[in-house]
This record gives C-alpha cells, structure tokens and sequence, in this order.
C-alpha cells in the first residue's frame, strides 16, 4: 500500500515477517494494535470467529485514556467489530467497508479479515485499507500532535 510490494514486511529469507521492520512502521505512523479480549476460549481446534468465546473483553475506554489523541479503530472480523459495537452501545454492526461513529471524535473503520483463510481477493482488502487509511491520514492534527503519535487503534481478536 505504501510501498507498492506485498512483500515489503516479509523476509524472504525466512520465510515471515520482519516483525522490526513492521513495529518501526507502526510506530512512525501512529498506528497501535491491540485485541479486543483480555482473555478467549477456543471451543474448537481453528480460528474462525464462529468458535471463538469471548471470556474478560477489554476494557477499550480504559485503553483508550492511554491514548487519547485515538481518532479511529480498525476492526478486522465480525468478533471484533461486534466487540468494539458492544462497548460502544452501537446496535448494528456495521457492513464491511463502512465508517460509524462510535462517539464525538472516534470513528470505527470495519474492514475484511487480512487472513489468507478469508474469501476476498488480496487486491480487494489492499483497496480496503487503502481506503480507510487515507481517510484517517487526511484527518487534521489535533494542536500539539507529532505525526508519530496514535490516530488508530486496530482491534482485533486473539
């Protein structure tokens, strides 16, 4: 997206990620990860969201006066959106591709699951982020922000 090469945090070599190379990234750009459960219970042996119990949640307002210039979280996952929708006392969760308002100045990005076990093409899900990711760049600075400092959280689930 950035770089123009989907393999731009892989080492090739080793065949994974570069893990440095993608905490420099984040940091530079502001980008926190974070789950949206402290603690989950697989009922089956695979990740799928289906068989995925949600045991202590995190307590994402606690989190987020950690970071308080957060403008936006990232969901990936219907588990994690319908989490972040909980919290927040949204009803609907929100289509795949959309934007809501979780709160004055905190906005939910809903995006496709990055897993290579999700059905959507991978220039599909560049497209998604893409989109989203220029729409919370393109945010101003609150005064006194540095470029590196949060504007997304990106939840997902264990």
């Amino acid at each position: 997206m950035w770089f123009n090469d989907k393999n731009h945090f892989v080492d090739l070599e080793q065949k994974c990620f570069n893990k440095d190379k993608i905490v420099e990234f984040l940091y530079e750009k502001g980008i926190a990860l974070y789950d949206t459960a402290q603690v989950v219970r697989r009922l089956k042996d695979n990740a799928s969201d289906a068989f995925l119990e949600i045991v202590e949640p995190t307590d994402l307002r606690a989190l987020l006066r950690q970071i308080p210039q957060c403008h936006a979280i990232a969901t990936t996952g219907e588990k994690a959106t319908g989490e972040v929708c909980r919290f927040f006392g949204v009803e609907r969760i929100p289509a795949l591709g959309s934007v809501t308002e979780l709160e004055t100045g905190l906005l939910l990005y809903r995006l496709p699951s990055s897993s290579r076990a999700y059905p959507l093409a991978f220039e599909k899900k560049v497209e998604a982020y893409r989109k989203m990711f220029e729409k919370v760049f393109s945010l101003p600075l609150p005064p006194n922000q540095s470029q590196n400092e949060t504007y997304l959280l990106s939840a997902r689930h264990l």
